[in-house]
């Protein structure tokens, strides 16, 4: 049996009501009645299936319809989909020149027919920019902050009425869905596109921004990356400085995404941090060690910080021995079970309470057979149920884990504020200063006799200097 409880849902017994709908008092009375003996040895791991005192009760092994019934209640949300990313390489964030039907079926994983069809509720936006190699912690000219905000202004610009609403506050998150909509939020995936500066950390929260990845595969002025680490790199953890961002992303009651960090860096943002954590997407390091994945010990200290660790749905990180997991397509190896055997593994050691889904779609090349897109999300459900997650635990992976989390960072944030708490402004020990000029008005005479001694040169318009306004008046005329 799959069930976590050793009993087969099988054979469970299964409580019929009476056809016609009966009132609440009547629909009590008869699961109480229900109560025999018999009744009373079902598995826990499907009570909760048929214990609704207002609902007809089902059949437990009808996953489909559970599946149905907890959707109806509770929104599902995917912790990340790169969708903005396709909009701003593919169509260089032009969605109103005619040549962008958003309503068309798409290649690729993601359209907003099967993401209805996937009964998605909510979706977390990435904003992403690869790592620019030419960077030295970020004191080098770099077009990555640029993309940054660009990716940030065509999510913002991509909500169709009727299909999705934006939300910024987990109180938000489940009203939209009661109405048919697809909430949308957005988030950063990698710390290097705010430059390495705690300031950009606060006006990308100005900007909506709700959770931020420290690296993604790149270490940065705050963090080392897992990648970093599998290139040979000795895995220099959480710096100084990134002691600094974790404060202020506290303060700021920002979501800290681990998922792309070393291993010891997220031990030390759990071993510091004020607030929850999440893991947006990781796979359980006993399952696939992959250095993505979380390490048991990571997962235990993620139950006692509180936070929640959501589920990859990429293929080298779900199983490294399939040779199509190495962007080779051959016989696919990787399926649906192998997540399933994640989110399992994941739930075991962690808590049920602590686990949520991502999919990363456009983040992989190939996608595990049986799971090809977003609208595969409810057979990914079913599976699970089928394996004997309750009801009850289906709410909390599908959402409400998720939207808990939220809440609580935020409210500790906001606790820390009221606290008085100030912002941090702390900044990368050996950051290059850009300079005045010799002649500016500054506040204090030690900067005057600074740019004197240093030579600071003067402002570019002293290069007009010996040429007479006769002249100017002149040249002006010729136009």
């Amino acid at each position: 049996s799959n069930s976590p409880n050793g009993a087969d849902p099988n054979t469970a017994v299964i409580v019929h009501l009476q056809q016609q709908e009966p009132g609440w008092s009547k629909r009590w009375r008869s699961a109480l009645l229900a109560a025999t003996p018999g009744a009373l040895i079902i598995p826990i791991s499907v009570a909760g299936t048929w214990f609704w005192p207002f609902e007809r009760a089902i059949d437990p092994t009808n996953f489909a319809l559970r599946m149905e019934r907890v959707l109806k209640s509770v929104p599902f949300i995917d912790g990340h989909n790169d969708f903005s990313w396709l909009l701003h390489v593919e169509l260089h964030n032009k969605i109103y020149d005619g040549s962008f039907d958003p309503n068309e079926r798409l290649l690729g994983y993601t359209d907003i027919t099967r993401r209805q069809q996937g009964k998605m509720g909510g979706q977390f936006r990435s904003v992403h920019v690869h790592c620019d190699a030419t960077q030295n912690y970020f004191e080098d000219r770099s077009w990555v902050v640029r993309d940054t905000l660009e990716q940030i202004d065509i999510a913002k610009r991509f909500w169709y009425p009727g299909v999705f609403t934006y939300c910024e506050t987990p109180a938000c998150a489940r009203a939209p869905y009661v109405r048919g909509k697809i909430e949308s939020m957005l988030e950063i995936e990698g710390g290097h596109q705010l430059g390495g500066s705690i300031a950009a950390v606060r006006q990308a929260y100005a900007l909506r921004i709700r959770y931020i990845t420290p690296t993604h595969n790149c270490g940065n002025a705050w963090a080392t990356s897992a990648s970093t680490v599998a290139a040979g790199v000795f895995d220099k953890e959480l710096t100084v400085f990134g002691h600094s961002y974790v404060r202020e992303m506290n303060r700021l009651g920002m979501m800290i995404d681990l998922s792309h960090v070393s291993h010891a860096t997220m031990r030390d943002v759990l071993s510091i941090t004020q607030t929850l954590v999440i893991f947006s997407y990781s796979g359980a390091y006993s399952v696939t060690s992959h250095l993505r994945s979380v390490p048991d010990d990571g997962l235990r200290n993620l139950h006692r910080n509180g936070g929640i660790v959501m589920a990859v749905i990429v293929n080298r990180f779900l199983n490294m021995e399939d040779p199509s997991a190495q962007y080779v397509r051959l016989d696919a190896l990787v399926t649906i079970h192998d997540i399933a055997d994640h989110i399992w593994h994941l739930a075991e050691v962690v808590g049920w309470e602590h686990v949520g889904i991502r999919s990363d779609f456009k983040g992989m090349p190939f996608t595990p057979s049986g799971f090809e897109g977003v609208s595969k999300y409810p057979n990914l459900i079913e599976l699970v149920m089928a394996r004997g997650a309750t009801d009850e635990k289906i709410h909390g992976l599908v959402g409400d884990n998720i939207i808990r989390v939220w809440g609580n960072i935020q409210r500790r944030g906001e606790e820390i504020r009221a606290e008085g708490r100030k912002p941090v402004e702390e900044e990368r020990e050996g950051r290059v200063w850009h300079r005045g000029y010799k002649s500016s008005p500054y506040m204090y005479r030690r900067t005057r006799e600074r740019a004197a001694e240093e030579g600071w040169g003067q402002p570019n318009q002293s290069s007009v200097a010996g040429v007479s306004t006769t002249r100017l008046l002149k040249r002006r005329s010729t136009y």
